[in-house]
C-alpha cells in the first residue's frame, strides 16, 4: 500500500487532469485542502513537495501554491546533429535566447586543444542563454577563432542558429560534431544558471564541430536541463 502522501500526490494529478484545478489556478489553503482529502497538514503538503520537484505546482511562500503547466520532455537522438532552436521547435515550444556576452579573447586551453590552435589565440567567444517557453534551458559558451570569424559578428546581427550564422555568414556548413556527454557540479556557476527548480538536473556537452571538410571551426559547451532534454543512441552487436 503506498505511502498516504503518494495517495494524496495522486489524488491531486487526477484533480488537474480532470479540469477541477486548472493551469494558473491557485489551490485553496493547506488547511483547507488538507481538510477536503482527510489527511494531516503535514501529509498534503509532502504531496505538494514532490508536484513541486515534478514542475507541476508552484509554490510561492506568502501568496499561495499554484498549478502549472509542467516543460515536456524533448528528446533527441545523439545520432543527429541539431540545433537548439530545432530540438526546441520540434517539441513545439517557444523558442527564445538572452545573450550574455558577445566578445574576443584569448582561447581556453581547452578549447585551445580541441581547435588545434594555441592557448591565448585570438577567439570570439559567445555565451547565451537558450529558453523554452520562457524558461531557460540551456546555457552555451561557443569558442571560435578569430582567423574564422574575422568581422562577421561585428558586421552582422547575430541571433538564432549558429549553425546558420556560420554557413550564410561564414561560408562553413557545419557537418559534424565530436561530442562528449559530462555531468557538471552543482557548484559550476553556469550550472547554477539552470537550476530553476528541486528537479532539475543539468548535462554538459562538450562538442568539437567540424565543416564540411572536417575542419574544426567551433568549440562549444553546452550546459542542458536534463529534466527537458533527453539524449538517446540505438547500439548494435
Amino acid at each position: 500500500m503506498p505511502a498516504k502522501h503518494l495517495t494524496i500526490k495522486q489524488k491531486l494529478e487526477v484533480m488537474i487532469e480532470e479540469g477541477t484545478y486548472r493551469i494558473g489556478d491557485r489551490l485553496p489553503s493547506e488547511l483547507a485542502m488538507a481538510r477536503e482529502l482527510g489527511v494531516s497538514r503535514e501529509t498534503f503538503r509532502s504531496a505538494v513537495r514532490l508536484l513541486e520537484e515534478e514542475g507541476k505546482l508552484l509554490v510561492k511562500h506568502g501568496v499561495g501554491t499554484f498549478v502549472i503547466q509542467p516543460l515536456p520532455t524533448i528528446p533527441s537522438s545523439l545520432e543527429k546533429l541539431s540545433s537548439v532552436g530545432t530540438m526546441i521547435r520540434s517539441a513545439e515550444l517557444e523558442e527564445g535566447e538572452s545573450r550574455v556576452s558577445l566578445k574576443p579573447g584569448g582561447c581556453p586551453p581547452e578549447a585551445a586543444q580541441a581547435l588545434g590552435i594555441a592557448p591565448g589565440d585570438p577567439v570570439i567567444v559567445l555565451e547565451r542563454i537558450r529558453t523554452a517557453n520562457g524558461e531557460p534551458v540551456v546555457y552555451s559558451i561557443n569558442t571560435i577563432p578569430r582567423q574564422l570569424a574575422g568581422d562577421a559578428f561585428d558586421r552582422y546581427d547575430f541571433q538564432g542558429s549558429l549553425l546558420g550564422f556560420f554557413e550564410s555568414r561564414l561560408g562553413r556548413k557545419i557537418a559534424t560534431a565530436d561530442t562528449e556527454i559530462a555531468v557538471p557540479l552543482h557548484i559550476d556557476r553556469n550550472c547554477q544558471r539552470l537550476l530553476l527548480h528541486p528537479q532539475t538536473t543539468v548535462l554538459l556537452l562538450k562538442q568539437l564541430h567540424y565543416d564540411e571538410a572536417n575542419r574544426p571551426v567551433l568549440y562549444s559547451l553546452d550546459y542542458m536541463r536534463n529534466d527537458v532534454f533527453t539524449f538517446r543512441i540505438r547500439r548494435t552487436v
